[in-house]
């Protein structure tokens, strides 16, 4: 069993920034790759971005390509997402999520674990 906890959302003008933070418990982080998905109202969960189990491999979707980054630390337990010229089109709830598997995906059904979530909203 893997509990996440979001954190690092907040209200940003448009061009600004943010890091998201995750958190992991248990002591098999390691063994597990992360993604970072995003859901609109009124719209289906989307992929952001991913990160297999040792941060040597990442992956995002194209909207968010060259403005955010994906990482991790292992020793922390914890997985990070930097959201950088930040646009208003990005307003959206924020989940990260773990994969059993070592390799990453960008199918929300692939992954196994699921925080609450945290908003982020960006204004023009």
């Amino acid at each position: 069993q893997v509990q996440l906890v979001e954190s690092g959302g907040g209200l940003v003008q448009a061009g600004g920034s943010l890091r998201l933070s995750c958190a992991a418990s248990g002591r098999t982080f390691s063994t597990y790759a992360m993604g970072w998905f995003r859901q609109a109202p009124g719209k289906e969960r989307e992929f952001v971005a991913a990160i297999n189990w040792s941060g040597g491999n990442t992956g995002y979707a194209d909207s968010v390509k060259g403005r955010f980054t994906i990482s991790r630390d292992n020793a922390k337990n914890t997985v990070y997402l930097q959201m950088n010229n930040l646009k208003p089109e990005d307003t959206a709830v924020y989940y990260c999520a773990a994969k059993t598997g070592y390799g990453s995906s960008w199918s929300p059904g692939e992954y196994d674990y699921w925080g609450q979530g945290t908003q982020v909203t960006v204004s023009s």
